[in-house]
């Protein structure tokens, strides 16, 4: 037994070192690949939409502020002023979309400092007469909010949003009509993905009994799925929230809900828990992203290498680790898949002789680069440092009860994340599901999961 313990431990710590190696070489190589795309997509640019575009490898506060923002630092913290209607908003963004470490540069090092620099102790900031220069052109003319870029998908699922005379989410609803509903429900989908993750796996597993006293309402969240996806937004937590209160809690009148959320989804549903505290009756968190954040770490940092470790193995790591530091290879993989996701979905059921459930495809593909990157970085990363204060409150003020799913061989988001929820909630019961991973939580066990869900509601 000691030679078998011995044998496998030098085969782990082989196979981590030759990972690493691997990594190293394999990320370098990504590297130059994404400093050279950079430069592509800036001719690129300039030859489709006659304009010279920014990005965030080149100067945080060149790509915000030719956005029509202006970048602040409040408190060590990154913070951007921008428009809405014709008053000043201040929005809270990661540092990580324009401070990612390289083995070729440091990004937006230089950048970085002269924002801590000028910035103030206190939580004020002057505005000057160059801003105010720059947003005359915008007070007092409608704010627009443009279409999807060249190398966005143009078909008219993905752009079904701009048909309408409102912006709101698309939101898939099912239940009693005229609020004769006992409580309602609300469903929020994880990262790259869309409302089709409920409404084909939960929704049709509904009993008679909880679609006669439940209203269900399952959104695609801003810039996935039927949503709008505007190109000059930048997906912050305060622009997620709003729309999900714009297009369902104010809408539909929903005063008393429980909420359902996979994923990035949950830092969503946190928030929102802790901005209704007495309308929560149940929060059901799936995969939850929490990862606590050791003293003397910057936050937003930690999180970005814990959820995107630039590693090859495993597989959907590696995915994550393209997503989150590479701005110009994923938006070429947003380009290549995206854009094309008719003809891919075509192919799919061509060869699986239409067996192939094609969801799953419509949520990872129908999404533009700015919604995904943005998205990714505002909530997962720049979340980080408020994650502990959304549990604290859900644990201290919030009186609903806290189910919290995972499973067991989830290889992006590891189960530690649902304990470490649990050591911060103590009430939170978290149930582990063997052999099931990120996605196969929910898909494959659809009928015991929505039992399980019902179960919850009545018991709530």
């Amino acid at each position: 037994m000691d030679a078998m313990g011995k044998t496998r431990s030098v085969l782990t710590l082989t196979g981590r070192f030759i990972n690493e190696a691997v990594s190293f070489f394999v990320f370098s190589i990504l590297d130059l690949v994404d400093f050279l795309l950079c430069f592509l997509y800036k001719v690129a640019d300039l030859f489709f939409e006659a304009e010279w575009k920014p990005c965030y490898c080149s100067s945080s506060k060149e790509v915000i502020t030719n956005s029509g923002k202006i970048l602040v630092s409040e408190q060590g913290e990154s913070k951007i002023v921008c428009l809405s209607s014709t008053k000043l908003q201040l929005e809270e963004i990661s540092d990580t979309l324009y401070t990612r470490p390289s083995l070729l540069s440091e990004v937006s090092k230089m950048t970085t400092r002269e924002t801590k620099r000028g910035s103030a102790v206190r939580s004020s900031f002057t505005v000057n007469s160059t801003i105010v220069e720059m947003l005359q052109e915008k007070i007092g003319g409608q704010i627009c909010h443009p279409i999807s870029r060249w190398s966005d998908c143009d078909c008219k699922f993905c752009t079904s949003w701009t048909s309408s005379c409102k912006e709101t989410l698309y939101v898939r609803a099912e239940g009693p009509k005229d609020h004769d509903a006992r409580e309602d429900v609300l469903f929020i989908h994880g990262f790259i993905s869309s409302s089709a993750f409920w409404t084909e796996t939960v929704f049709p597993n509904l009993s008679s009994a909880a679609k006669s006293n439940f209203r269900f309402f399952a959104i695609d969240l801003l810039g996935f799925g039927r949503s709008p996806k505007p190109a000059d937004s930048m997906y912050t937590l305060r622009e997620h929230l709003e729309m999900i209160e714009q297009s369902v809690l104010e809408p539909h009148k929903v005063k008393s809900f429980h909420i359902v959320a996979h994923s990035l989804g949950c830092i969503l549903a946190l928030a929102l828990a802790v901005k209704h505290p007495n309308s929560i009756k149940s929060l059901t968190l799936l995969a939850p992203p929490y990862f606590p954040v050791p003293k003397g770490v910057q936050a937003t940092q930690h999180v970005m290498r814990m959820v995107a470790p630039r590693r090859v193995w495993p597989v959907i790591g590696f995915g994550a680790s393209i997503a989150c530091w590479y701005e110009h290879i994923s938006r070429t993989i947003c380009l290549l898949i995206c854009k094309n996701h008719r003809f891919i979905e075509f192919v799919a059921k061509f060869v699986t002789r239409n067996r192939m459930r094609t969801f799953l495809l419509e949520g990872f593909f129908c999404h533009t680069h700015n919604a995904a990157w943005h998205t990714l970085h505002n909530i997962i990363c720049g979340t980080a440092g408020k994650m502990d204060v959304y549990l604290d409150t859900v644990r201290d003020q919030l009186k609903c009860d806290v189910n919290v799913f995972h499973g067991r061989d989830d290889e992006l988001i590891p189960v530690e994340c649902s304990y470490n929820v649990q050591s911060r909630v103590p009430r939170a019961r978290v149930k582990v599901i063997e052999k099931k991973d990120h996605i196969t939580i929910v898909v494959g066990r659809q009928k015991a999961f929505t039992r399980e869900l019902e179960t919850i509601w009545n018991n709530s």
